[in-house]
């Protein structure tokens, strides 16, 4: 069957290949390929600046050649790679021999045994990995994560001192304000940004148990450590110095459970956002011939909101694992990594997609105040509170229990039925006129952000 959009059996490469797609030159097998060249480029260019005996350094010319091996590598040389890779049954050989390839096209003949020098594949992986995840994060997730809290900020702001009924235990509860709620998500969000950042990006790189024996036994009188370090710095990376064959993936758990923290956030946010619909304190735009249900005409559906939900969710379960999996490794190393690690683009994926159903939806929400104003009109109960704090403030030992009385025999709490209340207090008239002051709609404490 040929492969398309249709006949794809994940939905990432399938019905959201349009939200997924811009991660498919960090993570695509393609990806993992370019990436792979790119760290052997890298590293074979790093040698020559380290003057090792035998090791004729390449001009600035000769490093523009090598460096167009990846700067312009394409599907061809791959696909180049695959057929190799069919030969050795070895991924990161394959890439070797296409560097054997490609350096005796160049006029770079020389230089074919300096390929790989002694490294094992996973000095390889575990740098070309948090490469390109380094990557995604900066150009792809960034900045989309970027926008939508900037959307939140904008609209918390819009509807800061717009008062909302709030609930807790889904019961009426001490007022609040629309804008507020929505910011509670954007400081969550900032904050759990702000730790994100801070995890580095790991790379491995010490030979085939992470001594550099192979490195050490050529050239003793290197300071091999040093020199990997600077490497893996030049890549914006972080080495992980103390390690065995692979890296031990903490700070990649890290990333994941960060990743995973944030998409926690946003399935709070739908959540609320989808009850707020419920509640009619929302309405959302609609299109003229688009369909709610199959077979009942009014309804317009808050699928955007519950389509990010599902891929929030998705994406934490594969994050769950990744970080729960990876750091994980039999003595100095299993193969278990190499195919989990081959899946950290899907909760990506997902979560690209859950942000793309947000925005959508959060695009359609039109707020619907005349519902919330009435909402606060029904339940002056709510004010029960401040009255009752007011008069514990001028000494009335049983304000909590004079406040329960008449909210709980009484079906309905009016302005009428507080004001006879109020009236029979025996409080200065200033304080009866300072609770009358107190409504479902003033009500609402500080609100600043």
């Amino acid at each position: 069957m040929e492969f398309s959009p249709l006949t794809a059996v994940s939905p990432v490469d399938g019905r959201y290949r349009k939200a997924a797609e811009p991660l498919s030159p960090y993570f695509s097998e393609y990806a993992l390929i370019r990436y792979r060249v790119r760290v052997e480029v890298a590293y074979l260019i790093a040698l020559s600046n380290a003057k090792l005996n035998g090791f004729q350094a390449f001009l600035p010319r000769q490093c523009e050649l090598l460096e167009s091996i990846f700067l312009h590598f394409g599907i061809a040389d791959a696909n180049r790679i695959k057929e190799l890779e069919s030969i050795t049954n070895h991924d990161v050989k394959a890439v070797e021999y296409f560097l054997r390839e490609k350096l005796d096209q160049l006029g770079l003949s020389d230089w074919i045994p300096w390929i790989h020098f002694a490294l094992t594949s996973q000095d390889i992986n575990n740098t070309a990995l948090p490469l390109s995840l380094r990557d995604a994060f900066l150009e792809q997730y960034l900045p989309k994560l970027q926008e939508l809290i900037q959307e939140l900020k904008q609209m918390a702001i819009d509807w800061q001192t717009l008062p909302m009924l709030a609930r807790t235990h889904g019961q009426p509860a001490s007022p609040t304000t629309l804008g507020k709620e929505l910011y509670v998500f954007v400081e969550r969000l900032q904050g759990q940004l702000a730790l994100l950042q801070q995890v580095p990006f790991s790379a491995k790189f010490g030979g085939a148990t992470g001594n550099f024996n192979a490195h050490a036994v050529a050239f003793p009188n290197v300071d091999w450590p040093a020199f990997a370090d600077r490497f893996i710095r030049t890549l914006g990376l972080v080495r992980t110095r103390i390690t065995t064959q692979i890296e031990p993936y903490d700070n990649l758990a890290a990333f994941c459970d960060g990743i995973k923290r944030i998409n926690t956030i946003f399935i709070d946010l739908v959540r609320d956002l989808w009850t707020y619909i419920s509640l009619n304190y929302f309405h959302q735009k609609i299109r003229e011939k688009e369909v709610g249900s199959s077979t009942m005409p009014h309804k317009v559906n808050p699928i955007d909101f519950e389509n990010a939900e599902g891929n929030f969710g998705i994406a934490n379960a594969i994050l769950e694992h990744l970080a729960a999996k990876l750091p994980i490794s039999r003595l100095q190393r299993d193969l278990t990594d190499s195919t989990v690690t081959r899946n950290i683009g899907v909760p990506l994926a997902h979560t690209l997609i859950g942000f793309a159903s947000l925005n959508k939806g959060l695009g359609k929400l039109i707020v619907n105040r005349s519902a919330i104003e009435a909402d606060l009109q029904k339940h002056w109960v709510v004010i029960a509170e401040g009255i009752q704090t007011v008069l514990r403030r001028e000494g009335i030992a049983d304000a909590y229990e004079k406040l329960k009385e008449l909210t709980r025999t009484n079906d309905t709490i009016t302005p009428e039925i507080v004001g006879s209340f109020v009236g029979t207090l025996d409080v200065p008239e200033k304080v009866k006129m300072e609770l009358l002051a107190i409504t479902p709609f003033t009500y609402t404490g500080i609100v600043e952000f």
